[in-house]
């Protein structure tokens, strides 16, 4: 008996083992645990607030609500509504960005290692694409009402294609999505990437590397 119950133990162990590494952030263990963003204790998330602390209020977020400044080169700007701003998220597992973007405005390629991202436009036309590990492209025009899915971890960007200003919003299956700009991890690092990283990597010399560089010195 003992012999024929060791291949199922093994098997439930493999599928908890999987539905861990494929889960996003973990369920919650009450019904809310609202961030307590003065707490000096350091966790996975935020400490919750006490249940008798907690009002209508802490549900409630107008993150999102205005319009940012798209006056960079990029002529793009995110406004996040994570659980550090909006602290009803906490434990949740989901958090939701608004994005605005100037006429030709592009959102650089960037990966959330902790999240899917479901985008949706809300005003214009935005083209939405992401690559996967074999280097193939995916990627669609959305229109108002139109959504486009990238999976958790893999490199995407948003590009204004339209005539005119555009608004969307990207809903992610974590309350800490992450991201992770290739351009900024290469170029903008504390302290420096070594120079023959980059020369190597980008198959350059010194000159045309450091003139890269300087692009990014501001950010």
């Amino acid at each position: 008996m003992a012999s024929a119950a060791r291949p199922s133990l093994a098997l439930l162990l493999l599928a908890a083992a999987v539905t861990v590494a494929l889960a996003a952030d973990p369920a919650a263990l009450q019904d809310f645990c609202v961030a307590d963003l003065q707490a000096a204790t350091s966790v996975d998330g935020f400490a919750c607030k006490p249940a008798t602390a907690v009002t209508d209020a802490d549900f409630f977020s107008r993150a999102i609500a205005a319009a940012a400044s798209t006056s960079n080169p990029f002529g793009v700007n995110s406004t996040r509504a994570t659980a550090s701003t909006f602290p009803g998220l906490n434990t949740l597992g989901v958090s939701v960005t608004r994005v605005d973007m100037a006429p030709g405005g592009l959102n650089p390629p960037h990966s959330h290692p902790r999240a899917s991202e479901l985008v949706m436009v809300l005003k214009g036309e935005v083209m939405v694409g992401f690559t996967t590990g074999g280097n193939r492209l995916f990627s669609k025009v959305l229109k108002e009402n139109e959504l486009f899915v990238v999976p958790r971890g893999l490199q995407h960007f948003q590009l204004n294609t339209g005539a005119g200003d555009a608004v969307f919003v990207a809903m992610f299956d974590s309350q800490s999505p992450g991201v992770v700009t290739p351009t900024l991890a290469m170029f903008a690092t504390k302290p420096a990437m070594p120079m023959e990283v980059l020369t190597k990597t980008f198959l350059m010399g010194e000159d045309e590397v450091s003139a890269m560089k300087s692009k990014f010195a501001g950010f």
